[in-house]
């Protein structure tokens, strides 16, 4: 599913309309370019999440929690790390694959993934610098599920 998004406020609506979709244990994939639009989009899924700290890329910590009302946000940004050994070195997969919802930056850095998950990939509308195109492709059938919920929201 594809879906174009025209300002950074919609690209949060997003993300905010597909976190309250979520539950516990959920892991989202997100690629894209730099200023793509990543930490926008988790931003919206923070909001969705009932999340009130201010959240920002953990690029130099590389993992950031936030308590939400009824679940954690896992907010990972993996591009200073070289590999998934470096992942493993950190101790993150208790995080990746705890409690919370997960969310990964750069997800293209881990060389194997859980067998259920949602990746999302946002690029720049060439046509339009202010526009986003999110691809989302769904890994199992409860994203599938999702997946078809947000499309009679976002359509």
């Amino acid at each position: 599913m594809i879906v174009k998004t025209t300002s950074t406020d919609h690209t949060m609506k997003i993300g905010e309309r597909l976190a309250r979709k979520l539950k516990q244990g959920d892991i989202l994939l997100l690629t894209g370019d730099l200023g793509a639009g990543k930490t926008t989009f988790t931003k919206g899924i923070a909001k969705g999440l009932a999340i009130t700290d201010h959240v920002t890329s953990p690029s130099f910590t590389i993992m950031s929690q936030y308590p939400g009302e009824k679940v954690y946000l896992y907010h990972f940004d993996l591009y200073r790390i070289e590999d998934s050994e470096e992942f493993l070195e950190l101790g993150l997969t208790d995080f990746l694959y705890g409690n919370g919802v997960s969310v990964v930056e750069w997800s293209e850095k881990l060389e194997e993934y859980p067998d259920e998950y949602l990746s999302i990939d946002i690029k720049l509308d060439p046509e339009d610098a202010e526009s986003r195109l999110i691809n989302f492709t769904p890994q199992g059938s409860h994203f599938k599920e999702i997946l078809e919920k947000l499309s009679q929201e976002v359509f």
